[in-house]
């Protein structure tokens, strides 16, 4: 008979398990870090899970991560609100950010364009774009989505979708590589992709 874990010691696991990034064996690993871990850790690592939970919501402009209505660089009066940075998620906003050489707002879309696991255009933020951009007068919409095969199917789609409005659509410049993340790009190479941006066709 082959022994097996607790079912409380497997729920554990299996919750882990389904967290991104995390294999099985992952999983078991953190369950065990976690079992051995003195109690105050644990209950402040479940406590702050709670309060992120409860208190970060959605940016109601750009719907970046925010604890009030408006993210902290959509409270910014001193960005430049003509000029739209547009990312997949949230963590893509921060990487630009670290670059320092970006001065516009931001539009996350929560996603990308991805037809395999059934995500189109519909289930991403593009329609809030383009409610922004007749509300707020953006003439430039920088397209900074991951250079892989969803991040240029959505960065093509938005071209074709913005293009007829009279808008500049550019893409951040070749330097980062093929099929990688932003998150992963280090400030310098980031920084001069979006320095040399260029227009998208048509």
């Amino acid at each position: 008979m082959s022994l097996a874990y607790t079912p409380p010691m497997q729920a554990l696991i299996d919750a882990l398990g389904r967290l991104p990034g995390i294999g099985p064996k992952s999983a078991q690993r953190i369950a065990f870090h976690l079992l051995k871990t003195e109690r105050g850790e644990v209950e402040r690592l479940a406590s702050s899970i709670l309060e992120a939970r409860a208190l970060v919501r959605f940016c109601e402009r750009c719907f970046n991560f925010s604890d009030s209505d408006l993210c902290r660089v959509c409270r910014d009066d001193g960005r430049d609100p003509t000029t739209v940075c547009v990312v997949e998620e949230s963590r893509d906003l921060i990487a630009i950010e670290k670059t320092g050489q970006f001065k516009g707002r931001y539009h996350v879309l929560l996603g990308s364009i991805n037809p395999l696991e059934g995500v189109g255009p519909e289930h991403l933020k593009i329609r809030e774009l383009l409610v922004r951009i007749g509300a707020e007068g953006i003439d430039e919409v920088i397209v900074c989505t991951n250079p892989n095969t969803e991040g240029d199917v959505t960065a093509m789609y938005l071209a074709r979708l913005l293009k007829p409005l009279g808008l500049r659509v550019t893409r951040i410049a070749s330097g980062l590589p093929v099929g990688g993340d932003l998150e992963y790009a280090d400030e310098l190479t980031l920084g001069r992709a979006l320095d040399g941006r260029r227009e998208m066709p048509d």
